[in-house]
Order: structure tokens, then sequence, then C-alpha cells
């Protein structure tokens, strides 16, 4: 059998190394109680640690950062964002 992803709304940023965007981050990941559940940019080496299901993961330049309707988050790859994802009217 074959099966079709059912059509769901995400919240999404694209991590671009900057206070903007870091803002725009901060606002998606909202109110955290437990640190270290929190999304952490590490200035020196310009990328993000995320904490994710079953681990953390990282965000470089470029990466988006998803949130997905369960409220967790995870990174993914321009390309395969692209080809995942379109954009939806507010």
């Amino acid at each position: 059998m074959k099966f079709r992803k059912k059509p769901v709304v995400i919240d999404a940023v694209q991590w671009i190394p900057n206070p903007e965007t870091w803002k725009k981050i901060k606002e998606m990941e909202g109110a955290v109680k437990d640190p270290l559940n929190m999304i952490v940019w590490h200035t020196a080496r310009e990328f993000l640690d995320v904490p994710a299901l079953g681990g953390h993961m990282t965000a470089e330049d470029g990466d988006w950062v998803i949130k997905n309707v369960k409220g967790e988050f995870y990174t993914c790859k321009p390309d395969i964002f692209e080809q995942t994802y379109e954009p939806v009217e507010d």
C-alpha cells in the first residue's frame, strides 16, 4: 500500500545568524520551563543547538528550525525543506 502525508501547517524560521532571526526563533520557541530544553545560539561558531525528540540537533546557517504540531522542534536542510513545504496564508 502507498500513503500520502496529511497536510499539516508548521511554524518554521530559516536560521541566519543575526539578532533579528534569533528573536524570531525565540518567539517561535515561546516560554520554556526547563533550561535543558531551550534552543541555544552558539555565537562563536554561529550554530544553534536545538533540543529535539530523541536528542539534540544542530542548525547551521541556512537550515530551517521547525516547530511541529505537537510543539516539538527539529531542523531541516534547505533543499529538503523546499521539497517538503510550501508557504500558506495566515
